[in-house]
């Protein structure tokens, strides 16, 4: 008795460019404003302006990221649209060569020639087949799952807004030095535990995720609090 094919569990989805806007939103928006907080309150400049300056660099920041994120999976999907419009011209009038091109495909892929032929053939019998046959062997996509612009636009504003206000939050609560502390090390935490996700769905050591993402922000923040300081001395002098 022939068996019903199962979907492998261990899988996951990873063509599409939500999860991709997820992770670097969260990401961009905790480097960059614990970043620009710590820059400004290395300055020694009144608590107010490290609210705005936070504030002005996670909407900013948000925007930006929406607006790239739209432009990059548009871009992308419209190279995409130009490549199937060129396959399905292709299997409308030089059939026969891309029956040939999907049975070599198949052979490639290990099937005898006879098989390949076979497959092949049937395939190319139904045009909306053959297209995501097609796209799927010579581009690498599925015509049918293609990234929505505005879902990574919307999720990737959302994601760096969480992650720009995380380190906001003590600046609301305290002050000086207390507050420049606290906001490091919500950075950290929240660095860490977004290196540990992101290493954890590639199936990658862990520590090593964690370390990684904890190093990026505490170098960003390292410079950026010297260049305050820097600057905050010369204006004070």
């Amino acid at each position: 008795m022939a068996r019903t094919h199962e979907p492998h569990s261990g899988h996951r989805s990873v063509s599409g460019g939500l999860a991709r806007a997820s992770v670097f939103g969260v990401s961009d928006g905790l480097v960059s404003n614990v970043s620009l907080i710590l820059g400004f309150a290395g300055s020694g400049v009144d608590n107010s302006v490290v609210r705005l300056a936070g504030l002005a660099g996670a909407v900013a920041g948000a925007i930006s990221m929406a607006a790239g994120e739209w432009v990059s999976v548009t871009s992308q999907n419209d190279l995409i649209e130009r490549e199937l419009t060129i396959e399905r011209r292709e299997l409308e009038h030089n059939r026969e060569h891309e029956t040939e091109e999907l049975a070599a495909i198949y052979e490639e892929h290990g099937m005898s020639t006879e098989h390949a032929v076979e497959a092949a053939e049937q395939v190319m019998r139904r045009p909306d087949v053959a297209l995501a046959v097609h796209a799927r062997e010579e581009l690498g996509v599925d015509p049918g799952d293609l990234p929505s612009a505005n879902a990574a636009a919307l999720l990737s504003f959302v994601c760096f807004v969480f992650g720009a206000v995380l380190p906001l939050v003590p600046w609301y609560i305290g002050s000086g030095n207390g507050a420049a502390l606290a906001s490091l090390s919500i950075g950290v935490v929240a660095a860490g535990a977004v290196g540990g996700i992101v290493a954890r769905f590639a199936e990658r050591a862990i520590w090593f995720g964690v370390v990684r993402q904890i190093g990026i922000v505490l170098v960003a923040c390292g410079v950026t609090y010297l260049i305050g300081e820097v600057v905050g001395v010369n204006l004070g002098g």
